[in-house]
């Protein structure tokens, strides 16, 4: 089935030559929040650069270098053949005590679940020091890759007590863990969060669909129930060509 071709006008595409902004970053902010808005929906072509040119009064390599941009941070692609063709937006994610699978949800980026461990294992001295358990004891971990569209977005790894929950893979890839863990009456109250980031591995890479050395975001979250036990111990990556943490930052009176 043929894709959509992005209609330049209906996008009300256009630059301001009074801007001390170059022309070509105009262009490519425009086109990045029609990404972003909806407005260009993943798999819609957008269209003949010469045709974009001629409507924007725009030279060819100013174009160029707009949908160059976009291409560098993964929303567009050029496809032999086929054109330039938006693949996506990045995925914002506030930081806030939610869980990635209802963050995607509600955004209504379908998200699945596929289940690599579910475990029991000896917990280390970082991981007995995160959960409060005894070093050696016996802790859950479960590894997954959690997706949006069919699409990989991050490998999350998570340790959490024993006999805290049913953690069977079944239950794992039809739900997140935060919303079973509120099934099972655990109220979440806080957490403990570190955001960083990282090259990936190759098996980090295979399994998010990117070469090894790949920037990845990453998080690292203690979690803790309304009785001030710890009740998950999180380590996350995430793709940073399809990810973004978003911060609110207020002024300190």
């Amino acid at each position: 089935m043929p894709k959509p071709t992005a209609d330049s006008a209906a996008l009300g595409l256009g630059v301001d030559r009074s801007s001390p902004v170059p022309l070509y970053h105009q262009l490519a902010q425009q086109l990045e929040a029609a990404v972003e808005q909806g407005r260009l929906a993943p798999g819609s072509l957008l269209g003949n650069e010469l045709d974009l040119a001629a409507r924007l009064g725009l030279s060819r390599p100013t174009v160029r270098q707009a949908i160059q941009s976009l291409v560098d941070k993964g929303l567009m692609v050029r496809r032999r053949g086929v054109g330039t063709q938006v693949v996506h937006s990045r995925i914002r994610r506030p930081l806030e005590l939610s869980s990635l699978y209802d963050d995607l949800e509600t955004a209504g980026r379908q998200p699945t679940t596929r289940v690599l461990r579910s475990t029991v294992e000896p917990a280390t001295p970082e991981i007995a020091a995160a959960l409060g358990v005894e070093e050696g004891g016996d802790v859950n971990f479960v590894e997954r890759v959690r997706y949006a569209h069919d699409e990989p977005i991050a490998l999350l790894r998570n340790h959490l007590p024993t006999r805290l929950l049913d953690l069977s893979a079944e239950r794992l890839e039809s739900t997140g863990l935060y919303r079973m863990m509120r099934a099972s009456g655990i109220t979440l109250h806080s957490a403990r969060q570190t955001v960083g980031a990282r090259a990936a591995t190759a098996e980090e890479g295979e399994l998010l669909a990117e070469p090894a050395g790949a920037p990845l975001l990453t998080m690292e979250r203690i979690t803790f129930d309304d009785g001030g036990r710890a009740v998950e111990f999180g380590s996350h990556v995430y793709r940073a060509s399809r990810y973004a943490f978003e911060f609110q930052l207020l002024v300190r009176s």
